[in-house]
């Protein structure tokens, strides 16, 4: 695909080492194209990485460097198909260096990537970054988690009111750079209780003026619940603050993770009363 300089979407993106006094390991990437079809096309992806002091960095950035460069040597006539081989390939990449490297030995990293063709959504992530989709003032969690938490409450172990605070909250059950290639999720959840051939469907779907997505790292969710998420995002004049404040909640409550946040919005068209309402209010149609 031909990189382009500016994206056809608003994107909003911050992040921040957290209060704990480590290094931030988490990492993100905005990329903007032009497909073989003449679309525009926008990638976003955040990694999260894992494996102690150093070592976790190092898997991050190669996940969304390997990411962008692989899905930038294609022609985007697949998205799906080109984000699980780019993810795949990510993964070799970490793989392989972890096996080279005596001090980057086990590291690993999570990946969650929205690849949006025009106005039309495509998802897929390893690990516990998430992706949300808020749509008029309701917000929808689109990603499942691939961890011993999620997997526990999905067989009634525990509810979701006790994970917050259990301890194998972040034992994960799949990352990049494990020996064997992670199976890659490309559910898209748009409902609870859908079945996973509903949320595979779901995959293409079209996105609407004032829908707003947020990718994240488990710094923004460990911390901040989805409502208050929705709050902040909903309430703020610009992508850019709304950015911002959803980090500064995470700190406010301890802060004990790297934070990460890219927001996505799709403008409404403009109309003077908008205009002067702010971006983000014409965004939400507010």
């Amino acid at each position: 695909m031909i990189r382009t300089q500016r994206p056809h979407l608003a994107v909003a993106t911050h992040t921040h080492p957290g209060l704990s006094g480590k290094i931030n390991e988490d990492r993100l990437a905005v990329a903007c194209f032009q497909a073989a079809t003449g679309r525009p096309v926008l990638l976003v992806v955040v990694a999260d990485g894992i494996g102690g002091h150093l070592a976790g960095e190092v898997a991050a950035e190669v996940a969304v460097q390997r990411i962008v460069q692989e899905v930038a040597e294609g022609d985007g006539t697949n998205p799906l198909q080109s984000l699980l081989a780019a993810i795949q390939n990510a993964s070799q990449a970490i793989a392989e260096r972890s096996a080279g490297q005596a001090d980057q030995a086990g590291m690993g990293s999570t990946c969650a990537c929205a690849w949006i063709d025009g106005d039309r959504l495509y998802t897929a992530h390893v690990g516990d970054s998430r992706i949300y989709l808020v749509r008029n003032e309701t917000i929808q969690r689109m990603t499942l988690d691939h961890s011993w938490i999620q997997e526990a409450i999905e067989k009634g172990i525990i509810t979701p009111e006790q994970a917050h605070d259990h301890p194998n909250v972040h034992v994960l059950r799949r990352h990049l750079g494990s020996v064997d290639l992670p199976k890659v999720d490309t559910r898209l959840h748009l409902a609870s209780g859908e079945s996973d051939e509903q949320a595979m469907h779901n995959q293409g779907m079209q996105l609407l003026p004032g829908d707003i997505l947020l990718l994240c790292t488990d710094g923004l969710t460990d911390m901040v619940w989805d409502d208050e998420i929705l709050r902040l995002i909903t309430t703020r004049n610009a992508l850019r603050s709304a950015a911002e404040d959803l980090v500064e909640r995470a700190n406010e409550r301890g802060g004990h993770d790297n934070i990460t946040v890219a927001l996505v919005g799709v403008p409404r068209p403009a109309t003077p009363r908008r205009k002067k309402q702010g971006f983000l209010r014409n965004i939400l149609g507010a």
